[in-house]
């Protein structure tokens, strides 16, 4: 029986209920805003209308080649059109998109390809080499299409087709799946763990749907707004901006390349009036010579995560015509899911307080549902006295759908109904979140997320090493950079040629990844506890220390 007179005989029907989707917004702009830029890139430009004719193709081309839901689609490529057009072809598709990170090693690309069990690979040439070696150490190589546009640095074909050819395979007119549950995966992003191998986060399309248009109300996105693409695509699906830019039916201007008098220049000549990135593009823009900053006559907003930017950068970015908004997200979050929203008292502050209260976390986006910082076990909410130090948990509809392949991390990162961010922090009178430490030892450095554990275990490969230890160690530019602690095993001679700091930096090359690898090496014994656990607070500080 009915618990309210208002279930009776109402139920929802396709009238009332339709799945959330973010690919529902390209069919909405192309429909209302045919002939505006939708994208640019060099000199091709797409209007809405053949910006979604792209896109349809692209879902057509691949349902004709046996692909649809529930398999995976990887695409390694910079911020180009084609990756831009894949987070709407291949979901139209019923399919998986999985954005690759470019910088990679093959190890890492080979483990997550197979993991995703990818079945086609949109490969740009340049980074031919990498994907080609990662290939050679599969069992079952995915197919591979090539991307080579105007832009493109070249290297050598891997595919068996170039991607507009396989465009061409596809009809715009094509009958398209619906899509039947708007919990169904519309994207699949690895997030570097704190046990080596990366782990795979499942998107939803509801989730992806509503962090975009959390996005466009965080950061005034509208139809007017021209959003330049300097923050990775791969990164959380470009913090869903991919979808929502769309949304707004605003352009997107995509960037091959991070070179900061390019984006000087693309600012002024395309009237930018939005970007994204890292601390570490705060840093390249400030840090430019005098004579490629082009200041725009115009106010560019600009968003950043990872850590929070020092007083300095935040006055530097506004003296060369920058507005800096400081978010908060993890890959588990599809991206941002806290912003420091302002307050309009903070107007009266001198710029160091701005920066204090700019560098909190903040408070929870329109479409996040709650946030608490919590005991992680007991998962009692601390009080909101700016010392209370627990953990800070998420929970809502922009939360991922867990990891792939692994019940037990879900189980984990999910347990008691909250999202666990594995980062410690308090909660202020006014509700506003400040991040305190990572409670598991991750470095962001580029806005790369690097584990210490990852790193030590190489580290503890090569035969001369007894011990390591990796942490954070502060960089004006890179935000953070890796710092190794290592003791030598007695026969080594720290002082000898061969085991020096740059000899320990060189063996790592080509072992890991390049944001990974050490830039600051300390030769001792290492401190530890009464139980033989290292102790890295200690550490910190020291590294805190070191000298460029």
């Amino acid at each position: 029986m009915p618990t309210s007179i208002f279930e009776t005989d109402l139920q929802p029907s396709a009238a009332n209920y339709v799945p959330l989707s973010p690919i529902s917004f390209l069919r909405r702009s192309a429909t209302v805003y045919p002939h505006k830029t939708a994208v640019i890139y060099g000199s091709i430009e797409h209007d809405y209308l053949s910006f979604y004719r792209r896109c349809r193709r692209l879902a057509s081309a691949l349902i004709n080649r046996g692909i649809g839901k529930g398999d995976t689609v990887s695409v390694m490529a910079p911020n180009v059109p084609a990756l831009l057009e894949a987070h709407y072809g291949v979901p139209m598709a019923g399919a998986v998109l999985n954005a690759l990170n470019y910088r990679l090693d093959a190890n890492g690309l080979a483990f997550i390809l197979e993991h995703a069990e990818c079945k086609l690979l949109i490969c740009d040439r340049e980074f031919s080499p990498v994907i080609k070696t990662a290939l050679a150490m599969m069992d079952h190589p995915p197919i591979v299409i090539d991307i080579k546009d105007e832009l493109s640095r070249g290297g050598e074909s891997v595919g068996e087709k170039d991607y507009e050819d396989l465009l061409l395979e596809g009809d715009v007119d094509a009958v398209l799946p619906s899509l039947e549950d708007e919990w169904q995966a519309i994207s699949l992003n690895y997030t570097s763990g704190t046990t080596g191998n990366p782990k795979g986060v499942v998107y939803h399309h509801r989730g992806a749907y509503l962090n975009a248009l959390g996005q466009l109300l965080a950061f005034a996105v509208n139809s007017n707004s021209r959003y330049l693409w300097t923050l990775p695509m791969f990164h959380c699906n470009g913090w869903t901006y991919t979808w929502g830019v769309t949304a707004a039916a605003g352009t997107h201007v995509c960037l091959r390349n991070i070179d900061p008098e390019q984006i000087f220049s693309m600012i002024k000549q395309h009237q930018i009036t939005h970007m994204c990135g890292a601390p570490i593009i705060l840093n390249m823009l400030i840090h430019a010579p005098d004579e490629v900053k082009q200041r725009a006559e115009h106010r560019v907003e600009v968003a950043t995560g990872g850590a929070a930017p020092p007083s300095a950068v935040i006055s530097a970015m506004h003296n060369i015509g920058f507005k800096v908004t400081h978010l908060y997200g993890l890959t588990e979050t599809f991206g941002p899911a806290t912003l420091c929203s302002w307050q309009s008292d903070w107007d009266a502050f001198d710029s160091t307080e701005q920066a204090t209260m700019m560098a909190r976390q903040g408070v929870i986006y329109h479409t996040q549902e709650d946030q608490m910082i919590a005991h992680p076990e007991t998962m009692e909410e601390l009080p909101w006295d700016g010392s209370s130090i627990g953990e800070l948990m998420l929970r809502g509809n922009t939360v991922m759908k867990g990891y792939l392949k692994n019940i037990q991390a879900s189980q984990q990162a999910l347990n008691g109904g909250w999202f666990h961010t594995g980062d410690l922090g308090v909660r202020h009178p006014d509700g506003y979140v400040e991040i305190k430490d990572r409670a598991k030892d991750i470095i962001i450095t580029g806005g790369e997320n690097v584990s210490s554990i990852e790193v030590e275990a190489l580290l503890f490969q090569h035969p001369q090493i007894l011990e390591a230890a990796v942490v954070a160690r502060p960089d004006e530019y890179w935000g953070e950079t890796v710092c190794a602690f290592i003791t030598l095993t007695e026969q080594a001679d720290p002082d000898r040629h061969d085991i020096s700091a740059q000899h320990i930096m060189d063996w790592c090359k080509n072992k890991i990844a390049n944001f990974k690898r050490p830039r600051h090496i300390v030769f001792g014994a290492l401190p530890k506890t009464s139980t033989g656990k290292i102790q890295k607070t200690g550490l910190r500080k020291r590294a805190a220390q070191i000298e460029s």
